[in-house]
């Protein structure tokens, strides 16, 4: 499909990711319509932050994704949705796990009918928690999945409602699976920037486990595989992960960090940060060979570099961690 002048829907566009793939389409010359989650505020989350100038070009709607008639409204008109809306705090799945399942399943499954009413393809985002634990890595898209959490359950449940209506309907579904996407914008319940927030004032921080390993793909690069994954046939019916094929732990990650911003960090434990025992997900690392044959897609900023613009752009805009657990 051709992205220049294509009528393009971004679920979830208030958020981390999503605010960043709507830019890159917008960039890439679409129209974008963003839909975010209604507020009393009217508040565009993280839309907010993108450049003035691509913000004026893009149409934002509001509602709510658990609406079946608020999503239709919302993907009338268009040729392709960029499905990111979801609830992906993992620790408030533990609390309300029914909102969960309810906004991310019977949500996806709003925008999968109101897309097979229009024709538009969609590319539907999942996660690498929906794998658990490894069992072997680097983890391809044939590795078993485990709802390790009610969060990756949930997600589950939503790629195999989108491969359902691929197989079923017919539906040009794409599913792309981001492993710990960072940068920024992004929440301080992530790991990077809960590291980082603390970091900037402070030599000593608190964090959960240190032993997990991730793979972290910064922002931009996810942003690009979206847009790539619109414009290449040859990704419909496919999973497909989002990587970098480098594996980290925590305790790594703290002392790059350290080394980025020219300190030494201790840490302390928090317990209030550590999942329940056999919920916590050890090891996350991809393969991501099929992302460069089918999307001609690899990630091209190191996390070193990746971690250096997050710093730099937590440290112009301290305001919006002000109301954070970690406040800077």
């Amino acid at each position: 499909m051709r992205i220049q002048g294509a009528r393009v829907l971004v679920t979830g566009a208030g958020g981390f990711i999503g605010s960043h793939v709507a830019e890159a389409f917008a960039r890439a010359g679409a129209k974008v319509r963003a839909f975010v989650r209604y507020t009393s505020r009217g508040d565009d989350g993280m839309l907010a932050a993108s450049p003035r100038d691509l913000r004026a070009s893009m149409e934002v709607v509001r509602g709510d994704l658990r609406d079946g008639e608020a999503v239709r409204q919302a993907v009338h008109g268009a040729d392709a949705v960029l499905h990111l809306g979801a609830l992906i705090a993992i620790p408030y799945s533990y609390v309300h796990p029914r909102e969960v399942v309810e906004t991310n399943v019977l949500g996806t499954l709003n925008v999968l009918c109101a897309a097979r009413d229009v024709g538009a393809r969609v590319v539907n985002t999942s996660t690498s928690e929906v794998y658990g634990t490894a069992r072997t890595v680097p983890i391809t898209e044939d590795h078993p999945l485990q709802g390790q959490s009610p969060y990756s359950a949930s997600k589950i449940g939503a790629d195999k409602v989108a491969e359902s209506f691929h197989l079923s309907f017919g539906l040009p579904v794409v599913t792309l699976r981001p492993f710990n996407t960072f940068g920024p914008r992004q929440s301080a319940r992530a790991v990077i920037p809960a590291i980082l927030c603390q970091s900037l004032v402070r030599d000593r921080i608190s964090l959960g486990a240190l032993h997990p390993v991730r793979d972290f793909t910064y922002v931009e690069d996810t942003a690009a595989a979206f847009v790539a994954a619109v414009e290449r046939d040859e990704a419909v019916g496919q999973v497909v992960h989002l990587g970098t094929g480098r594996g980290v732990s925590v305790a790594d990650l703290v002392a790059l960090i350290g080394a980025v911003l020219g300190k030494r960090i201790e840490v302390d434990a928090d317990p209030a940060r550590v999942r329940p025992e056999k919920s916590e997900v050890e090891r996350l690392l991809s393969d991501p060979s099929r992302a460069r044959t089918l999307l001609g897609w690899e990630a091209k900023v190191s996390l070193e570099e990746g971690i250096r613009r997050t710093a730099d752009w937590i440290r112009a805009h301290p305001e919006r961690y002000r109301d954070a657990e970690y406040v800077i």
